[in-house]
């Protein structure tokens, strides 16, 4: 399979709370979430074995902290492919809330969720 024919898309499946990497027909990888009002917690990033070694996680990661910064909203780093991302790319650690506005993450169907729409 040629992986990288097709330029990968994000799509938040607000449903399943989970940003989705798509490359064509094929969903490549995830991250999951959790929210409340005005936070997203990123849980866990997984790359289906197929696609690794493409940078898709880094794509897939870049892509969801854009939709997180486009709807105003805070980030909680809670994975660790995440908060290496985030060592790597200081200019994104603005998104990241504040320790004493998070709690914890909010249940499934809580808060703000993001959107539903296609990147």
């Amino acid at each position: 399979m040629e992986i990288m024919s097709d330029e990968p898309r994000l799509v938040d499946n607000a449903e399943e709370q989970r940003y989705e990497l798509w490359v064509g027909e094929a969903r490549a990888g995830v991250i999951e979430y959790q929210t409340k009002p005005g936070v997203v917690a990123l849980i866990h990033t997984e790359i289906d074995a197929e696609f690794e070694g493409h940078g898709l996680g880094t794509k897939l990661i870049a892509a969801a902290l854009a939709d997180i910064r486009s709807r105003g909203l805070q980030l909680v780093p809670i994975c660790p492919f995440v908060r290496a991302y985030l060592r790597k790319h200081p200019e994104e650690r603005d998104l990241v809330a504040p320790p004493s506005s998070l709690g914890s993450p909010g249940t499934p169907g809580q808060g703000q969720a993001p959107s539903g729409r296609s990147k």
